[in-house]
């Protein structure tokens, strides 16, 4: 993830690298901060999050970007936090009320990428930068910061394909992708199709509401009721939250020992690949996107060019040549889990290894 260079793919949803040189056209680009009142370390930055199911956003996003501001301002600056609960509506009305309350810069992980864009170009006609963090919102954003979410389908689907061996070809799988109103889901999904089309059968896929993970399990009942619970021989799944949906309903239908795929180290998939009833998920930095997202924030703010914090550009369906940094990601099985979530700080094996998982840890040498 952080170890290996990742070269950025161009997405059918035009969420393409862009040429250096095509700052000047962008509505985001970093020249664009050159017009903003300088300002000093009394910032305020209003932070937007979209749900609080997925563990990494409260548990790591937020503390991290606080604390970053913090360290960027002699603990000056001030974060303003709302979360949307997964509802998009919600998320609008919250960026109004940091329009009200003049923040300086806002830091948007959108709910719904397009229902979000109006409520951008209010941000943006009120003088106030948008940093779009972890999903490319549409509207006039002035900075990206993300991972390579074509990468993450690609490696996702490789794990899938490594894990079923020379049955592969011979094999049916389920695919459970994220919502719809997500544009990393749908990076997701095509990066896992270009490596399994044509190398393994899809028996059913679904786009899962809201990314819940009961919607996740009520889709792999379908799937186990339509294709028949001898007929499945792994899932693939966009996260951990679908993983452990899936997973339930697999198990209820006594089906075992099959390959499932995750996404964000969540603890409790961290622990089910301990186990084995999760085969794998994907190690992202959270701390060097959170860190980036505050950086690009802070020098929003203070009216500061970000050409030595982004580079890379972006292109979204509005706007061309976004400053961004685009984060690489690690496959995570049973074999680095040191490697990764423990050597990085994210658990303790303490935290994993409860006495519930200790047999499990102890069998992989987690101890």
């Amino acid at each position: 993830m952080r170890r290996a260079a990742v070269a950025v793919a161009t997405t059918a949803m035009a969420v393409s690298l862009a040429a250096c040189g095509s700052a000047k056209e962008s509505d985001g680009g970093s020249d664009s901060s050159d017009s903003a009142a300088k300002k000093g370390d009394d910032i305020k930055v209003g932070l937007l999050l979209p749900e609080n199911q997925t563990a990494r956003y409260e548990k790591f996003d937020k503390p991290m970007i606080e604390k970053k501001v913090k360290e960027l301002t002699n603990n000056k600056g001030e974060v303003v936090y709302a979360n949307a609960k997964q509802d998009a509506s919600l998320q609008n009305q919250q960026v109004d009320t940091m329009v009200t309350n003049k923040v300086d810069v806002l830091i948007i992980d959108a709910v719904d990428y397009k229902a979000i864009a109006g409520s951008v170009k209010k941000a943006h006609d009120a003088g106030i930068k948008v940093v779009a963090f972890d999903r490319l919102a549409e509207g006039p954003i002035d900075a990206y910061t993300s991972f390579d979410n074509v990468t993450v389908g690609k490696t996702q689907g490789e794990a899938l394909l490594k894990a079923l061996g020379d049955k592969a070809k011979d094999s049916q799988i389920v695919m459970m992708n994220g919502s719809s109103t997500d544009p990393n889901a749908a990076q997701f999904k095509e990066g896992a199709h270009s490596v399994l089309d044509g190398k393994v059968k899809i028996g059913r896929e679904y786009d899962t509401k809201e990314w819940k993970p009961e919607n996740a399990n009520a889709n792999m009942q379908a799937a186990i009721s339509a294709l028949g619970k001898d007929k499945i021989d792994g899932v693939y799944s966009a996260n951990d939250g679908m993983a452990g949906g899936s997973i339930t309903a697999l198990k209820r239908a006594g089906i075992k020992d099959i390959p499932v795929t995750g996404q964000d180290a969540e603890l409790a998939g961290v622990q089910r690949i301990v186990t084995g009833e999760q085969y794998m998920s994907v190690f992202k930095s959270y701390p060097k996107e959170a860190e980036t997202a505050a950086e690009m924030a802070v020098a929003l703010a203070k009216g500061e060019s970000l050409d030595s914090i982004a580079n890379d550009k972006v292109d979204s369906a509005t706007t061309k040549g976004v400053p961004a940094v685009i984060v690489p990601v690690v496959s995570l099985t049973k074999d680095n889990i040191k490697e990764t979530v423990i050597k990085d700080g994210f658990y303790t094996i303490d935290e994993i290894c409860t006495d519930k998982y200790k047999a499990a840890c102890d069998k992989i040498g987690l101890k």
